[in-house]
């Protein structure tokens, strides 16, 4: 009987501890022994900015090259050694300026000689003439027979060509030595000069002396799709449309000009129409043969809504961007979008002004996810790294 006491005793004991331990467990105090409950997903940090509204150029890109207004092969017109070239290469000259001198003696011979030989045919008419106004009163008188007086009319007519033909070839001679001058027909810049003082030139000298090209104003020609044809019309009927000519790399603008043509066929093999536009190039920056970037101004649309061209997204519904909502989370937002220039693309629709969207590390988002927008220095050091990483294959 005593033993079965102890018995009961040492169970109740036992139940009395196991109950004290779960009550500890459960007790306030004691919650670092519990379960860690899962945190929260960090930030991820992107660059963004607002969507900005103003005028927006909208602009047809095209390639093409440069044109001088004006290309002229100096050549003589005459055979002769020259003895001096005045003119340096690469120089810029005038029309009337001298480039080159031929030797003019032999040409100034011919010309004396066609003088003199005038001079004496002059003196012969002036003698038939007083012959003729002598035989003239004896006729009248029957001392002089008709026969006497018509040929000496004759003879008079006869001089008075050959005055008149000796004049001609004075004239002939003149323009001859003219031609020992060559002179810069055109405003331009020259090129390499193609013969040496002391040589012999002539007219039929394939390469001339030299090449003058016509620098201002200059010629760009370049080509657009053929489909922008009708816009281009349709813009021209309203006035000149403004070309900006720009480097191969397209980050320098070389120079601004007009559209002052569109070429009267299409270019059935590519689909494309040449266009032909004028720059005044005062600073020699656009040359002959130059390949260039050419954008043709076709509208302004104002008050236009843009973001940064690094903004948009491709997906398997089409573009969209990432919008930043008022508690920090992003949505994927489909956008509409127009021309695309100097980094910045026209939003047609899809956002509203002052809305916020990112611009770097998309990568990493998804519907929903919280950001953490950087600024300053730190947005920037993140787009370098963006940049970085974009150039790793």
């Amino acid at each position: 009987m005593r033993r079965k006491i102890v018995v009961l005793a040492a169970f109740a004991i036992l139940a009395s501890a196991a109950a004290g331990a779960f009550a500890l467990t459960r007790s306030p105090g004691h919650h670092h022994a519990a379960a860690p409950i899962a945190a929260a997903a960090p930030a991820v940090p992107v660059v963004a900015e607002r969507v900005k509204t103003g005028d927006v150029p909208i602009y047809l890109r095209g390639i093409g090259y440069v044109e001088a207004y004006n290309t002229v092969v100096v050549r003589s017109q005459i055979q002769g050694q020259l003895v001096s070239i005045p003119f340096t290469e690469g120089q810029t000259v005038h029309a009337g300026d001298l480039l080159a001198q031929i030797d003019p003696r032999p040409y100034q011979a011919q010309l004396d000689q066609a003088i003199a030989n005038r001079d004496r045919d002059a003196a012969q008419l002036t003698n038939a003439e007083a012959n003729l106004q002598r035989y003239l009163p004896l006729q009248a008188k029957g001392f002089a027979t008709p026969q006497l007086v018509d040929t000496q009319k004759a003879q008079v007519a006869q001089l008075q060509a050959a005055v008149k033909a000796d004049d001609a070839v004075i004239e002939s001679a003149q323009v001859e030595l003219g031609y020992t001058r060559i002179t810069a027909p055109i405003n331009g810049v020259t090129g390499i000069r193609q013969i040496d003082v002391g040589n012999i030139i002539h007219p039929t000298d394939p390469n001339g002396l030299v090449v003058l090209t016509q620098l201002q104003p200059i010629s760009a020609i370049f080509t657009l799709p053929e489909g922008e044809l009708p816009k281009i019309q349709q813009q021209m009927a309203k006035g000149p449309l403004t070309v900006l000519a720009y480097s191969q790399d397209d980050k320098i603008q070389l120079d601004q000009g007009t559209l002052s043509l569109i070429d009267n066929q299409i270019i059935q093999t590519s689909g494309s129409i040449r266009l032909k536009a004028k720059f005044p190039n005062p600073q020699h920056r656009l040359w002959p043969g130059e390949l260039i970037n050419v954008r043709l101004l076709l509208d302004t649309r104002h008050d236009g809504m843009t973001v940064a061209s690094s903004a948009i997204q491709q997906g398997p519904d089409g573009t969209y961007v990432y919008v930043i909502g008022p508690n920090g989370t992003v949505a994927s937002r489909p956008v509409k979008l127009g021309e695309s220039s100097g980094g910045r693309t026209l939003i047609d629709s899809g956002l509203t002004p002052d809305e916020e969207v990112v611009d770097d590390g998309q990568s990493r988002l998804q519907a929903g996810t919280r950001v953490a927008v950087l600024h300053g220095q730190a947005a920037e050091q993140f787009a370098r790294q963006s940049a970085t990483q974009a150039q790793i294959p």
